[in-house]
């Protein structure tokens, strides 16, 4: 029996086509590694977490 290893992604694409910044509603796109999204218009960056976006505003940061 053959077995391999596919990488699953941190967010499905399906999931981050639909969510947007709870701040401003713009949609949000992953961040270069993985560990968050971003919104582009407030610089907001929601962490993720076992894979699972945390789209709270106090668990946000604000990149300049």
């Amino acid at each position: 029996m053959k077995v391999s290893y596919i990488p699953s992604m941190a967010v499905d694409p399906e999931l981050l086509a639909i969510l947007a910044c709870p701040q401003c509603k713009t949609p949000v796109t992953l961040v270069s590694n993985a560990s968050g999204l971003k919104c582009d218009v407030c610089k907001r960056v929601y962490p993720i977490k076992d894979d699972i976006p945390v789209m709270l505003l106090d668990e946000a940061t604000v990149e300049k």
